[in-house]
This record gives structure tokens, sequence and C-alpha cells, in this order.
């Protein structure tokens, strides 16, 4: 099947879809997208998330059928058309949060989501908006504090 969607705002193609190919594979292996990352396919590490008409979704349990007509935004469409960092993939790198970077572009786009939903997040906001996210480095202090950043330069912005 053919399966026409938007990605990172533009408008794509990927054709001979088999039924049950995930969004993850389409995304990264028929449209050289890598950022997400391929870990669990379980659903449970949240390495794959995207977002899918703006929610947060793991791409590995999304049918590539399912999206036909819809809007998908991937790690890669967090950045400016110029290639410049967004404010969350910016305060990442200041705040030490990139470590392996295996977890690194599921947890931005849900930290973005978070910041366009809430703002000014509560510590409690960002620990359930990343929760479905996991880091096999370290902890996730230097995670929270990239969030906190984030936040604090988009009300600084506004």
């Amino acid at each position: 099947m053919r399966v026409t969607f938007t990605v990172n705002g533009r408008r794509q193609e990927a054709d001979d879809v088999w039924e049950g190919e995930s969004l993850l594979y389409v995304l990264r292996e028929r449209m050289g997208l890598p950022g997400s990352k391929n870990a669990c396919e379980q659903g449970e590490c949240g390495s794959c998330t995207v977002r899918l008409d703006g929610v947060p979704v793991c791409s590995c349990l999304v049918a590539a059928g399912q999206v036909e007509g819809r809007e998908v935004v991937t790690v890669e469409g967090l950045a400016g058309d110029n290639g410049e960092l967004s404010t969350v993939q910016q305060a990442f790198v200041d705040a030490g949060a990139v470590q392996c970077g295996f977890c690194t572009p599921g947890l931005l786009v849900a930290a973005d989501e978070l910041l366009e939903r809430c703002p000014q997040p509560s510590d409690a906001d960002i620990r359930e908006a990343l929760s479905g996210n996991l880091c096999r480095c370290t902890g996730y202090e230097k995670i929270l504090d990239a969030v906190r950043l984030a936040a604090a330069r988009t009300e600084q912005a506004v």
C-alpha cells in the first residue's frame, strides 16, 4: 500500500508498505530519518517517540498505515529550517543531558510537547511527561535540569 503523510512539515509518500510495517521502520529505513531510535520495539523505552498529530507516541507501536493523511514530527523536525537547535535541544546540550544519546530523541520530543502544552511545568509535570522514556546511562537529574532550563528560556523569550 501507499501511505501519504506529512513528516516534519513536508508531504511524504511511502510505497509498498507492508500492513505490519511500523511507522518507526518507515521513518528510519524508507525516509532516512534515523533520529527516532529502535530499541525495545515494545513501546516501553520511548526512544522512538514522535509526535503524531501533536501527541507523543511510540512509533514502534504505530502501524504505518495508521498515519495516512496525518502529521508526524520527529526529533529532526524540532530544529529550525537552517539547522538551528530548538530551545529544548539547546537546553539538553547546555545542561549536559545528552549522555550516550540513545534515549535523547524520545526525551526531546516528549519535552517539546510538554513545553508547548505547559510552558511552566512543575517537576511533577516534567516527570510525568518523561515517564515513558527510559535512560540507561545514569540518573535523570540533568535531563530534568534541561527541561527546566528550556522552560525558563522559553518564558524569557515571551
